[in-house]
């Protein structure tokens, strides 16, 4: 019987989750991916690199996403128990609500144990990986993203290429528009070749050049006495490129790199990410006592107050997270006090749910005895 029971909550609680995580997800990807697209129609980015940075966020967008999930997914599931009076069998039954808590905690138990993973150890590994592919698509040059039969760029730089070779992968019949400068003025040139191919010689450090193959270089405004005309079987341009030095965030450092250092930063990244595993059996008590709800009433009559106090608590340990990064809050205090309040809150909310002092109240008195 305890066990089906159980089996039975977290079925209902543990679906629902899923399922407002995959709609708050699928919210902040679809932000995302505008974004990434004004990126991709800028020629900053390929549809590539679109989805492998955008796939190794979605940890990071998972970590903050599930604490919500489970606390809504848990008062929509329990509500709906109310209502449908099904809680009152359970009760009738000789489920307590002490016993409840102790079910509603185990399923907290699961998905703390889901959020620890994401946030002490994937969520991190992600981000480091994103941060590369950024550093990767950072790499690429203007010509990575030129398209075949279209004039790229505006003004005195403008690249266009005819079409690429089918083996090689070269660019053939290039024109390239530029200027150098030359004695504080923009010099035009000009270059036209049947074939350019970008080369990476990794013993001078990675650095990229632009070969072109068998084609004329035009340097100078036409009619000057300095205008210049210079055909070349092999020309090379070396291409500017930028740092590959990934920086050393803590948000892309592991749990264990965070634990042993002693840098203020590293202390409030890791105490950031302890606080979103904690938040959530603290969440699953006050959202136990706000759950329930007379028939009449419907599901969403505490809805309002349950959010509103979800919403305090995130904000606070937002502005809590701040302040201690500004040096405004000690880090001995850290985030721990925010998760003492609440718990003090979730804690006499139970009390109330439990109608701890009804039940004193509505005690009888002890029997005297019958000596009149």
């Amino acid at each position: 019987m305890t066990l089906r029971l159980f089996r039975y909550l977290a079925k209902e609680v543990l679906v629902s989750t899923a399922g407002v995580t995959l709609i708050l997800l699928l919210v902040i990807l679809s932000g995302r991916f505008s974004f990434y697209l004004g990126q991709i129609a800028d020629g900053n980015m390929t549809f590539k690199f679109l989805f492998i940075i955008l796939g190794y966020h979605i940890p990071s967008f998972v970590q903050m996403i599930l604490p919500l999930a489970f606390f809504l997914s848990l008062l929509l599931a329990f509500g709906r128990l109310y209502i449908e009076n099904e809680m009152s069998v359970l009760f009738s039954s000789g489920i307590s609500k002490v016993k409840l808590a102790g079910y509603t905690l185990g399923i907290a138990l699961i998905v703390s144990l889901i959020s620890a993973g994401i946030n002490l150890w994937l969520a991190p590994f992600s981000e480091h990986r994103a941060v590369e592919a950024s550093q990767a698509k950072d790499q690429l040059s203007t010509f990575d993203f030129l398209k075949p039969g279209r004039f790229e760029g505006r003004g005195q730089r403008t690249t266009y290429i005819d079409s690429f070779t089918p083996n090689e992968g070269w660019m053939k019949n290039i024109f390239l528009s530029d200027f150098i400068r030359k004695n504080n003025t923009n010099i035009p040139v000009q270059t036209f070749a049947d074939y350019a191919e970008q080369i990476r010689i990794s013993s001078e450090g990675d650095k990229n050049y632009l070969v072109f193959k068998n084609g004329t270089r035009y340097e100078g405004k036409p009619g000057t006495a300095n205008y210049r005309v210079t055909q070349f079987d092999t020309y090379a341009v070396r291409m500017e490129s930028s740092s590959t030095d990934i920086d050393e965030e803590p948000y892309i450092q592991s749990t264990l790199y965070l634990i042993n250092s002693s840098d203020l930063l590293d202390k409030v990244e890791l105490q950031w990410r302890i606080s979103l595993v904690l938040i959530i059996p603290i969440l699953a008590i006050i959202g136990l006592s706000l759950s329930q709800v007379n028939p009449r009433q419907g599901r969403f009559f505490k809805m309002l107050p349950a959010i509103i106090l979800m919403i305090t608590y995130i904000a606070m340990l937002i502005w809590g997270r701040t302040a201690l990064e500004k040096g405004n809050l000690p880090i001995q205090f850290g985030l721990w006090w925010i998760h003492g309040i609440f718990i003090l809150i979730a804690a006499l909310l139970f009390i109330q749910f439990n109608q701890f002092f009804e039940r004193h109240k509505a005690r009888p008195p002890l029997e005297q005895g019958s000596g009149e």
